[in-house]
C-alpha cells in the first residue's frame, strides 16, 4: 500500500472500503476494496472527508483481484457458457444454451487446493437451461502473485473444467408390455409420462408398440426399432421377478449388453440398462417411473440424451444420494436426489 493524496488518485485501486454516513439516509461502504478510482468519485471522497487515500502500488509479479479473476475465468469457461465482469475478483458463470452441465471433478479440487482463489460450482451431471448460474469464482486477497494463477493454468490443463454437453438424441422406441394393456383391460398411463419426459430433451417417440406379455413379441419388436436405427429403446412395464414378467428375459435375448439389471435407488431399484452392438442404449423401465413425480429415469435420461455411456459403477454410486424424499412439491434436481460425490 501507499498513502497519497485524494486529488491524484485516480486510477489507483483502494485498498480497503470507504463508509460514507449520511444521518437518516445511508451508513454503508461507498467504495469497495478493489475500488478504481475515477475522476467522478473525487468530490465524493472529499465530501467523506477523505483528503489522503491508501491505495495499492503496482509491484511487479503481482495482480490486482479483478486481473487474476480473469484467469479463473479462462479455467472453467468452455463453449455455450458466458461469464459476467470482474467485479471485487469476483466472476460468474451462466449457461448460454441448454444441455447437461459437466463438471472436470479432478481439476475442480486441484485448483481448489492451491489456496486463495476458488471455483464453486453446480452439481455435476445436472440438466440446465439457457441462463442458468452454473458456478462463481473468487481471488480471496485484494492482490495476487501473478506465478500463483499461472500455476492454477498449469493445474487445470488445457481444457476447461466447465462444459455443456447438447442433447444428441432425437429418436425414441418405445415398447409398452402388460396383456392387460395389449386387450384394453386398463388405460395405459405409462406411455403418456415417458413421452413427456422425453420430449424435454428433445427426443421423439418415432415407434410404439404394445406386445403385451410375449416374450417372443417383445423381442421382435426390439428387433424392429433396431432396424429402424432409432437412437433409444424403451421398455415399460414387466420389470419385477415376477414368473408373468417377460421384461428383462427378452432384453437378455436380444443379445444386449446388460450393464445393470438392479440399481441402488428408490424409486427405480428394477432399472434395467444395457447397450447393443451399435451403442443402443436400452432401457427396462420399472412402473415406478409411471406414478412418482422422480425416479432414477429422470437421473439417466439427461446422460442418456447428451450421449453419456453410463457404466455399472455410474449406477452403483447413486446409492449415495440415490433415496428421493418424495417431497410434496417436488424440486428435482435442485435437491439431493441422485446426487453422489462421484461423477463421470
Amino acid at each position: 500500500m501507499k498513502l497519497i493524496k485524494t486529488k491524484e488518485a485516480v486510477g489507483h485501486v483502494l485498498c480497503h472500503d470507504m463508509t460514507q454516513i449520511i444521518r437518516g439516509v445511508t451508513k454503508d461502504a461507498r467504495f469497495r476494496k478493489g475500488h478504481i478510482v475515477t475522476e467522478e468519485d473525487i468530490p465524493i471522497l472529499l465530501s467523506m472527508g477523505k483528503e489522503y487515500l491508501y491505495v495499492w502500488e503496482k509491484v511487479e509479479g503481482m495482480l490486482h483481484e479483478d486481473e487474476a479473476a480473469e484467469y479463473l475465468r479462462r479455467i472453467c469457461q468452455g463453449p455455450s457458457i458466458v461469464s459476467g465482469t470482474p467485479k471485487e475478483g469476483k466472476i460468474e458463470l451462466r449457461a448460454e444454451a441448454d444441455g447437461l452441465f459437466r463438471v472436470n471433478l479432478e481439476k475442480l479440487l486441484a485448483v481448489n487446493s492451491l489456496g486463495d482463489m476458488m471455483i464453486a460450482t453446480r452439481h455435476s451431471l445436472t440438466p440446465i437451461h439457457s441462463g442458468d448460474l452454473l458456478a462463481a469464482t473468487r481471488v480471496i486477497p485484494l492482490v495476487i502473485e501473478k506465478s500463483r494463477m499461472e500455476q492454477a493454468l498449469l493445474k487445470a490443463g488445457d481444457a476447461p473444467i466447465l462444459e455443456i454437453l447438447p442433447y444428441i438424441m432425437k429418436t425414441a422406441g418405445l415398447i409398452t408390455t402388460g396383456n392387460e394393456v395389449k386387450k384394453g383391460l386398463v388405460q395405459d398411463t405409462f406411455s403418456d409420462v415417458i413421452v413427456e419426459k422425453l420430449r424435454e430433451f428433445g427426443i421423439e417417440v418415432k415407434s410404439h408398440v404394445y406386445p403385451g406379455d410375449d416374450e417372443s413379441l417383445i423381442l421382435d419388436a426390439i428387433d424392429e426399432m433396431r432396424r429402424q436405427k432409432l437412437d433409444l429403446i424403451l421398455c415399460t412395464g414387466g420389470m419385477s421377478v415376477d414368473p408373468d414378467d417377460r421384461t428383462p428375459g427378452a432384453i437378455k435375448r436380444s443379445r444386449a449388453d446388460i450393464v445393470s439389471y438392479g440399481a441402488p435407488v428408490l424409486p427405480g431399484a428394477m432399472f434395467l440398462l444395457g447397450y447393443y452392438e451399435e451403442g443402443t442404449p436400452v432401457l427396462g423401465l420399472p412402473g415406478c417411473v409411471m406414478y412418482a413425480k422422480t425416479t432414477i429415469f429422470d437421473i439417466v435420461l439427461p446422460r442418456i440424451a447428451a450421449g453419456l455411456r453410463i457404466n455399472a459403477r455410474d449406477l452403483q454410486i447413486l446409492g449415495h444420494g440415490g433415496l428421493c424424499l418424495g417431497c410434496e412439491e417436488c424440486r428435482y434436481p435442485e435437491c439431493s436426489f441422485g446426487k453422489s460425490y462421484e461423477f463421470n
